[in-house]
């Protein structure tokens, strides 16, 4: 890590000796505390408050154990999560994850990427992040249903929506939302908006399952336009097909761009006449089948096993939607080979440091994931909002505020990298701006928090 701040060096170092093999948090940490050298050289204050030193702290890492009966009668036992990062600003928000990658590592990088993110959308919403390492792939709705009763059976001893307020991410959509929040309620007997991302029968809000990838469109919409360009005419290449995925080539698409390849963790397919998104969404989001049965229902599209190969698909603008660590050196100089203009992070962490130094070196626009995927969280704030009013929104009033969140968020990035002495790098400006707000709460609150 290149931290030029001597006093952040040592906040990192000390970071590095307390979590050992913990590689994905250390390089969110690292990321960050690089940026905000200018920062620390301009506010003493901070540093004899321990601000820098308290907030690559959490304040709880909860891990427990989730038993659970499959349909053949067998006891399967999991490992849950929750990390309550940061709350100066309000009750931790953040999403869980299942997957068979979620460790302590996965989960404190994504919480700790949260309290920025969550800062950024002005919304009072502390960060956090939680999951497990079940599998839900494979799995019936009863064992699903069954993990996910048995993992809030833990988990709502530890939220509230005063305290801690959940939502989805990678393997938890409405289906497992709704599992979740029945439990939570059966236990609770009260209705309150503890977890987002619900079912509009029950307390959602309209345009949430659009919202990170609509927000991703939003975001790269405004650095493009910054830059005296735009979506309209350029060819785009989404990786994932997933939810950010599915609705960042739904706005693409609308905005003017042509979709060219999409993919998921078998490979990847190109349609050269523009990916048809009807087909993806039947076979993703009604069948739950694998992104090689696109390529067998269009004739003019082709499936590449390697999902990585994504990258090396000509593009105008590139939109990494997938997971963390997913567009590494050799990616980057493929897209910047090929003639990409704009790189825009859909996913969390989904350029390594790299890369990202490389697309800064050949200056090639780019959006992180701190800022260009907010938009999800900042509607679930939104639902949030809903559900203490007792009142839903239109999907049209819910997107224009969306819309609005993600504008002020580009403008609040590029404004700090300009007055910090990095004008136009919006990775180190989106982390002074969203550090600066919880910063100043820090302060605010005194040495507890």
């Amino acid at each position: 890590m290149k931290i030029a701040n001597e006093y952040l060096a040592k906040v990192y170092a000390d970071v590095e000796a307390r979590n050992p093999g913990e590689p994905e948090f250390l390089q969110a940490v690292g990321e960050v505390l690089e940026s905000l050298s200018p920062v620390a050289d301009r506010r003493p204050d901070l540093i004899k408050a321990g601000v820098f030193d308290r907030i690559v702290e959490p304040e709880r890492m909860i891990t427990f154990r989730v038993s659970w009966v499959d349909d053949a009668g067998n006891v399967r036992v999991n490992r849950g999560y929750r990390v309550q990062f940061n709350s100066a600003i309000g009750p931790y928000k953040g999403g869980l994850r299942l997957h068979p990658s979620v460790n302590a590592s996965v989960i404190k990088f994504l919480g700790f990427e949260q309290c920025f993110k969550n800062s950024l959308t002005t919304l009072p919403m502390g960060g956090g992040k939680g999951g497990s390492d079940f599998d839900p792939k494979g799995k019936s709705d009863g064992e699903i249903m069954r993990f996910c009763q048995s993992f809030m059976t833990e988990l709502e001893k530890h939220i509230g929506q005063f305290t801690d307020v959940p939502a989805g991410d990678i393997g938890v959509g409405a289906r497992e939302i709704g599992f979740m929040y029945g439990q939570y309620k059966r236990i609770r007997n009260e209705v309150t908006g503890v977890l987002t991302g619900k079912s509009i029968s029950y307390g959602g809000s309209l345009a949430r399952k659009e919202a990170t990838g609509y927000g991703l469109c939003y975001f790269a919409d405004e650095m493009l336009r910054a830059a005296g360009k735009s979506f309209e005419g350029k060819t785009v290449v989404i990786s994932g097909s997933g939810n950010v995925a599915i609705y960042a080539c739904e706005k693409a698409t609308a905005l003017g761009g042509k979709v060219v390849a999409m993919s998921d963790s078998s490979g990847y397919v190109v349609d050269p006449d523009g990916i048809k998104l009807d087909v993806i969404k039947q076979i993703k989001e009604v069948e739950r089948g694998r992104i090689v049965e696109y390529a067998k229902r269009v004739p003019t599209a082709s499936f590449h096993e390697g999902c990585r190969g994504i990258w090396t698909v000509p593009c105008d603008i590139a939109l990494p939607c997938a997971t963390q660590n997913e567009l590494d050196l050799d990616g980057a100089k493929a897209l910047v080979a090929n003639g990409c203009i704009a790189v825009a992070e859909g996913a969390n962490m989904p350029s390594t440091p790299d890369a990202v130094e490389y697309f800064q070196a050949n200056k090639v626009l780019f959006a992180p994931a701190k800022a260009s995927n907010a938009g999800g969280v900042a509607t679930s704030g939104l639902e949030m909002s809903q559900n203490s009013l007792r009142m839903s929104w239109s999907f049209e009033e819910v997107d224009e505020k969306l819309h609005g969140i993600m504008k002020n968020i580009y403008a609040a990035a590029a404004a700090a990298a300009k007055e910090y002495g990095c004008e136009g790098n919006l990775v180190a400006g989106a982390n002074i701006a969203g550090f600066l707000k919880i910063a100043d709460a820090m302060l605010w609150q005194g040495i507890a928090y």
